[in-house]
C-alpha cells in the first residue's frame, strides 16, 4: 500500500503496446540465439527486423527492448563468422 492507502500494482501504467513489445523481443532474443547455429540469414534477419519493431513499439526506457536490438547484432555477426569459417551455409 501507499501514502494514500490504495493498493499497488506492479502493472500499473503500463500500455499493452510496450507489454507485446517485451514479448516480441524476447521472441526475436530466442530466434537470434537459434540462429547462429543453424542458418544465420534466414533466422537472424528476421528476428533482427522485429527486434526493431519492439524498439519503436516500446516506451523510451525500455531496455529489454534494446538489449534484443543488441543481442540480435552480435548474433549476426558472429552467426556469419562462424557459417564462414566453418563451410556452412548462409541460408
Amino acid at each position: 500500500m501507499n501514502a494514500e492507502g490504495e493498493i499497488y500494482r506492479e502493472g500499473a501504467g503500463r500500455r499493452p503496446s510496450e507489454t507485446v513489445a517485451g514479448f516480441l523481443s524476447a521472441i526475436a532474443i530466442f530466434v537470434s540465439l537459434v540462429g547462429i547455429a543453424w542458418h544465420p540469414l534466414r533466422l537472424i534477419l528476421p528476428s533482427l527486423a522485429i527486434a526493431l519493431i519492439a524498439s519503436g513499439m516500446g516506451s523510451g526506457k525500455g531496455r529489454l527492448q534494446f538489449a534484443a536490438v543488441l543481442i540480435c547484432t552480435a548474433c549476426f555477426f558472429f552467426g556469419l563468422t562462424i557459417a564462414v569459417a566453418l563451410s556452412k551455409p548462409l541460408w
